[in-house]
């Protein structure tokens, strides 16, 4: 009876950890991709935001598919094109093809997160529906890091390093796909389908509010996305050990340690977890620093560990944050257009830093990125206090 209960909930958390472990994948892969094809660190950057223009056109053009096909169908769909970007990474001859297949991956990622963040509030059994946004950052956040860790795993070990870690995770979709029959879609307020962008902003009087989660989020994003798609090919200069294994535990590890936050934090109020988690994440940007500039190995495991804390803290009260300031009635528009926000940090930085690393090496570019990344941090906690202090008068 339990089971009978839990199991619509369950079916679409299956969904979005296997639609978010096919998104971060292939990122301890990136220097075999690069070995094998001769790439520039540039273009593996370009790889990697490939998937977030993906993303950012889902939010933009089919972000109310949910309104239309009611997010069960919309998560299925989503599942569609994971299944087939995976299969064109497969079969990528060159970086084009990998990146056409990276973007069909993040409109799949784009659709799936909007669709089980609604799926997961409308499933969860009515005693825990307090718990629903958190479970739902929880859920995402471990998907993203098991992928990188299996991905590598698979590939250190595989005489297919560049095809067996993508087979799994394809079968498990096709397993999730069809799963979802047996959820049953509740009703609601069918809308016609449109593609016309729509994005939201919340009420005026909580704007400030809403920018500074909204940069929480594309800081944290930013910081995940520089270790996993450049990392693993500068941590070679920097730590002793290779391969996609070590490259896929250090991505993993950040978000493990992001995960284990957001459970320990979990009573903790959002403007608290925001400060704490700018303030970590300019920890890890000054640490990763000197790292770089002093070729300490031991400096960059701490930078990772800082890293994880940020993300985790900054997320959370994030979108905790997002979830206080909306209403139903608003709360997927907003929740888009937080995202699409947050999307930006995954973007602009990383294709600065691999566009610097061709110019200077990669020093360089991660010198940029720590710098450029702190004095948004700042920006943004200095925000919080005038803030604060403008609603405790």
């Amino acid at each position: 009876m339990k089971y009978t209960l839990w199991q619509p909930f369950l079916l679409i958390s299956l969904a979005l950890c296997i639609g978010t472990m096919g998104t971060a994948l292939p990122s301890p892969l990136y220097p075999l991709y690069q070995q094998l094809w001769q790439l520039q660190p540039s273009h593996i950057s370009y790889i990697f935001v490939a998937y977030m223009f993906g993303c950012l056109a889902t939010l933009l053009f089919l972000g109310r598919s949910s309104n239309s096909f009611g997010f069960v169908r919309s998560i299925q769909i989503g599942l569609a094109f994971v299944i087939l970007g995976l299969l064109l990474s497969v079969l990528a001859e060159n970086a084009y093809q990998l990146a056409f297949g990276r973007f069909l991956i993040g409109i799949a990622s784009g659709l799936i997160s909007t669709s089980a963040m609604l799926g997961l509030i409308y499933t969860i059994p009515p005693e825990h529906q307090t718990s629903a946004p958190q479970l739902s950052s929880i859920i995402t956040v471990a998907g993203f890091g098991i992928g990188p860790l299996f991905g590598g795993s698979i590939a250190q070990f595989s005489a297919h390093p560049l095809i067996s870690p993508y087979i799994p995770i394809i079968v498990a979709a096709i397993f999730s796909f069809f799963s979802l029959f047996l959820v049953k879609q509740q009703s609601f307020y069918r809308q016609n389908f449109s593609m016309a962008p729509h994005l939201e902003l919340p009420s005026h009087n909580t704007h400030r509010t809403f920018y500074i989660a909204s940069f929480a989020a594309f800081c944290a994003f930013s910081c995940f996305s520089l270790f996993a798609s450049l990392a693993p090919s500068f941590i070679r200069d920097i730590i002793p050990w290779h391969g996609p294994l070590v490259s896929g535990a250090t991505i993993t590890s950040i978000l493990m340690i992001s995960l284990c936050i957001q459970i320990i934090a979990k009573r903790l109020a959002a403007r608290s977890c925001l400060q704490r988690g700018f303030l970590m994440l300019i920890c890890s940007c000054a640490i990763l620093l000197c790292s770089i500039l002093l070729q300490q190995s031991w400096l960059f495991f701490v930078s990772v560990i800082c890293a994880g804390i940020g993300h985790g803290l900054s997320l959370m009260g994030a979108f905790a944050t997002i979830h206080r300031i909306t209403q139903s009635n608003n709360r997927s528009a907003v929740m888009a257009t937080y995202l699409f926000i947050a999307y930006w940090g995954t973007i602009l930085p990383i294709m600065a830093v691999g566009y610097l690393a061709d110019l200077w090496g990669f020093q360089a570019g991660i010198i940029f990125f720590c710098i450029f990344t702190s004095l948004i941090c700042t920006v943004c906690l200095w925000q919080q206090s005038l803030e604060y202090n403008t609603t405790s008068k």
